[in-house]
């Protein structure tokens, strides 16, 4: 009986139904920064430890800007137009531990090159080490797709022959994944092999486990850090990550907001305050003009025909001087303005230039002048 070897591959898709984006996901697995250019966002991962390699590998007739990471993964978001689009593809696959380090690359970059192939799209690989505290034995690859297939002129229609299991095409790359694996491990000399089939198929007698064989259960039980576990870490990590981000994008739209509704205000404010100068200055405008058509119409009329005012006003009598003179002219002014009284013959002189209302007598503040 040969050796087993630990066997997995798993394919999932990112859609932004869930709030993802192949943006997002290929800077977290190749531990690098990508700016998505619809949504405007940064994912920096290029402090995340762990990634021993990375490589884009695309069809032969690809354009050279996909091996550009960043120009890849905005063409294939800007390329699907739907809220619930499927963005990307991912395959990820277990490498054996009896494996060299460039001996896993090449394993997983022959998986790479065939899909490459066979459905015309680019492949993003990473491969992640073990976690420190986990299973040495966890070296693993994330194989990133694009869901359109690549041409000389860019992205095409959509490898939809994956996205259904009835097609046959995820049982085929499982079985393909276990040759391939067993290829490469007898010939670097090892009898180690896997096996994509299930237990019933093997001849195995034991009862399958749900989501954990016998070796997961085991290594549980030493405390140790499964492979199982490390991927739901890892896609956990990258949510909290986009719902951080998400977070931070509503805070920031909140505060733009607040600050249009502050400039609105104030805007206002200085429209109102300039319509009430305005109304002030009209009003000013209206009074000088006013003003000056009455000057006007008094000038142009002349002494005869002064203003109703001008021939109303009072005439004074200033006592202030010689007191027995003012009295004479005083009584002169009271006979001549007393009923059937006749007037003296200086006032007949100036009776067209006389006011005919009385004067108001102006007396001394000495009261013995009185």
């Amino acid at each position: 009986m040969s050796l087993m070897a630990i066997y997995h591959l798993s394919v999932k898709t990112i859609g932004r139904a869930q709030g993802r984006s192949a943006t997002a996901a290929a800077a977290y697995r190749a531990a690098t920064r990508v700016e998505d250019e619809r949504t405007g966002l940064v994912h920096d991962y290029s402090r995340k430890g762990g990634v021993l390699h990375r490589e884009i590998v695309a069809p032969d007739d690809a354009p050279t800007w996909v091996q550009d990471r960043t120009r890849l993964w905005n063409a294939a978001e800007l390329a699907e137009t739907r809220k619930n689009s499927t963005v990307a593809r991912e395959f990820e696959v277990a490498l054996p531990g009896e494996l060299k380090r460039d001996e896993q690359r090449r394993l997983a970059c022959a998986l790479a090159q065939e899909i490459a192939a066979r459905h015309k799209c680019a492949v993003d690989v990473a491969i992640h080490a073990p976690s420190r505290r986990g299973d040495e034995r966890n070296h693993h690859a994330h194989l990133l797709l694009t869901t359109r297939r690549l041409t000389a002129d860019g992205f095409t229609e959509k490898t939809r022959e994956l996205d259904d299991l009835k097609s046959g095409e995820v049982v085929r790359w499982r079985e393909r994944w276990a040759t391939l694996v067993n290829e490469h491990l007898a010939e670097r000399g090892h009898e180690a092999r896997v096996d994509h089939r299930s237990l019933t198929a093997q001849g195995e007698d034991r009862e399958p486990t749900r989501h954990k064989g016998p070796a997961v259960t085991a290594i549980e039980r030493r405390q140790e850090r499964t492979f199982i576990a490390e991927r739901m870490r890892e896609d956990i990590s990258e949510r909290l990550r986009a719902l951080a981000e998400l977070g931070r994008l509503e805070r920031e739209s909140r505060r733009l907001e607040s600050s249009i509704l502050d400039t609105t205000t104030e805007l206002k404010a200085a429209l109102a305050e300039r319509d009430r100068d305005a109304i002030r200055t009209r009003s000013l405008e209206d009074i000088r003009r006013d003003a000056q058509a009455a000057w006007l119409a008094a000038r142009t009329s002349g002494g005869s025909s002064q203003p109703e005012q001008a021939r109303d006003r009072e005439r004074t009598l200033d006592l202030s001087g010689d007191l027995a003179s003012a009295r004479r002219e005083a009584r002169d002014q009271w006979l001549a303005h007393r009923p059937g009284a006749q007037r003296p013959e200086s006032a007949s002189l100036h009776e067209n230039s006389i006011d005919k209302s009385p004067q108001r007598i102006i007396l001394p503040d000495d009261d013995h002048a009185k």
